[in-house]
């Protein structure tokens, strides 16, 4: 009994072992197609995806708009800005200034032009202190011709002339009368002279008052605009009070700063011309130092 049950312990063992190695085999061979699937996938990441036949593109398919990385179709946002309209320097200036400020600095700058040419033309060597009537003058008096002398400065309109014919008219009462008489003309028409001067140093200091006051009422439009605009108010409401408070600011140094220049220049040269002239009358009328309140004569 016990050698027949060797045989079929032994034949049972070799039955089970091949049945596991069977079964192995098996296995494997069902397993190996998925782990090779699995091994695709991951090389080329993503899903095999069964993609239908392309659909025929309709007519208006070439026509859709294209849309942008915002996700906005070009051509079709209400909320696009407008695009930007070309404008040239002198229009964004007008623009900036207003009617008013633009009314204001014009009427200034054409009263200035008109004061710097009145001006030179009365600061002129010819105007104040003319050769021609000094030389002839001073010959008539060197001819005795008092008459003549006083005839020709009264005839004259220049200062020099005025002073000249105000000395002679007072030089029967004396030198020094004569000499007060030719110093009150010549305070007056320095003082006509300043007078007309001083208004450009009138529009040389109004000017930049003008244009700060532009510049503060620009400025508080453009802070207006960002308190009532919310958290994003529009840069071009704001780039417009900017633009006022900076345009006024420059007209008005552009119209002060020759202004204040042409007054201090035609100043000095008033100021020079008005000396040559007291010096000039002085010495011109140094004939009648001498000469007592009672014996002289006018003419």
């Amino acid at each position: 009994m016990m050698r027949l049950a060797e045989p079929l312990a032994s034949r049972t063992w070799l039955f089970t072992v091949g049945i596991v190695l069977a079964s192995l085999v098996f296995a494997e061979s069902s397993f190996t197609p998925t782990f090779a699937q699995d091994d695709a996938m991951a090389e080329f990441g993503d899903d095999p995806v069964d993609e239908g036949p392309a659909e025929p593109a309709g007519p208006g398919a070439a026509e859709q708009p294209e849309v942008d990385a915002a996700g906005n179709a070009n051509g079709n946002d209400a909320n696009a800005a407008p695009p930007a309209t070309d404008q040239s320097l002198l229009e964004w200036v007008f623009d900036s200034l207003g009617v008013t400020y633009l009314i204001v600095f014009l009427a200034l700058s054409v009263t200035l032009v008109s004061l710097f040419v009145m001006n030179m033309l009365a600061a002129r060597r010819d105007t104040l202190c003319p050769t021609e009537l000094v030389e002839e003058f001073s010959q008539r008096l060197a001819a005795n011709d008092n008459q003549g002398a006083y005839d020709l400065a009264k005839a004259d309109e220049s200062v020099l002339g005025q002073v000249l014919a105000a000395g002679l008219a007072k030089v029967s009462k004396g030198y020094n009368k004569a000499l007060e008489a030719m110093q009150e003309v010549g305070e007056e028409e320095s003082m006509k002279l300043e007078h007309r001067l001083s208004y450009m140093a009138l529009i040389g200091n109004l000017s930049p008052m003008i244009g700060l006051f532009g510049t503060v009422q620009g400025m508080i439009s453009s802070f207006q605009v960002i308190a009532l605009g919310g958290s994003t108010p529009k840069p071009s409401d704001l780039a417009a009070g900017i633009s006022t408070a900076l345009f006024t600011t420059l007209v008005g140094l552009a119209v002060a700063i020759p202004a204040i220049a042409a007054y201090n220049i035609l100043r000095n040269r008033v100021a020079r011309l008005l000396l040559e002239v007291g010096v000039e009358s002085e010495n011109l009328m140094s004939k009648f130092e001498d000469m007592s309140p009672k014996s002289g004569a006018r003419g």
